[in-house]
């Protein structure tokens, strides 16, 4: 079996084929859809055994980054959203699609609710746009996309990755391991805020957040972008670390079709 993957692509999105061929390494079927198609009825959310929404710069981060999608998804197609969710399917959003998820309320999910917008990504402490890479930890959440992985080196490339809420739906997302990823140091612990560990200031050091369920999945950071050796910065002087990373990079996408396989 060869899940399908609906990836989205158009209105600026740009990471939409690494994501897609990213997920064709793990064994899906993975397609790219235009955003259109589906808010048109050309085709629908229903024929996919997950949903991605790639990085890039939808509506060149207009108003502000994701904003502008995530009201045309809602709008287009948002009961189809929510039945892909209610069908137990997995969605996945990378740095602007992490973006288009929170604005959209399908995360953090609280007590079932993929409605309501109760966190956001917002422009980084340091005030300009992040191009490097970054060390993660993963925490012991339900995120059926990072089982296995307990940390990894991945890129970011952002101007508004900053996860910024109030201190109770912080503190809520820990309590109940919503959080899938932390910013980390050289020293493997959390980064504590500090740039550039931290590349955007996010509250926690968090990289990524899931719902309740840990289907439904949102970050910055691209894995995507991690998946072969020679992704790797330090490829050429350490073949093994460089081979081990891109491991745990496919592992990710990997995770998720075996789920859909069962």
């Amino acid at each position: 079996m060869r899940p399908r993957v609906l990836t989205l692509y158009g209105q600026g999105i740009n990471c939409d084929r690494e994501t897609a061929r990213a997920f064709g390494l793990a064994g899906a079927d993975a397609r790219r859809v235009l955003v259109n198609y589906i808010a048109h009825g050309k085709d629908r959310l229903g024929n996919y055994d997950i949903l991605v929404v790639p990085g890039g710069f939808s509506y060149g981060d207009d108003l502000s980054a994701g904003k502008i999608l995530a009201l045309q998804m809602t709008a287009g197609f948002g009961e189809q959203m929510q039945q892909f969710i209610a069908d137990g399917k997995p969605v996945m959003g990378i740095c602007n699609g992490f973006q288009v998820l929170v604005k959209t309320g399908l995360l953090p999910g609280f007590d079932g609710n993929y409605r309501a917008q109760t966190t956001t990504l917002t422009n980084n402490d340091s005030g300009r746009f992040e191009d490097r890479w970054v060390d993660l930890l993963f925490d012991d959440s339900p995120c059926i996309f990072t089982r296995g992985i307990r940390s990894m080196k991945v890129p970011v490339r952002h101007g508004e990755g900053k996860l910024y809420a109030a201190p109770e739906t912080i503190e809520r997302l820990g309590r109940e391991h919503q959080v899938v990823a932390r910013y980390a140091g050289a020293d493997w612990r959390p980064a504590g805020g500090r740039y550039p560990m931290n590349p955007n200031g996010s509250l926690d050091d968090i990289a990524g957040i899931c719902d309740p369920t840990g289907r439904v999945f949102g970050w910055m950071p691209h894995a995507e972008a991690a998946t072969d050796v020679h992704h790797y910065p330090t490829w050429m002087r350490d073949r093994k670390a460089a081979e081990e990373n891109a491991e745990k990079a496919r592992q990710m996408f990997r995770n998720a079709v075996d789920y859909v396989r069962g």
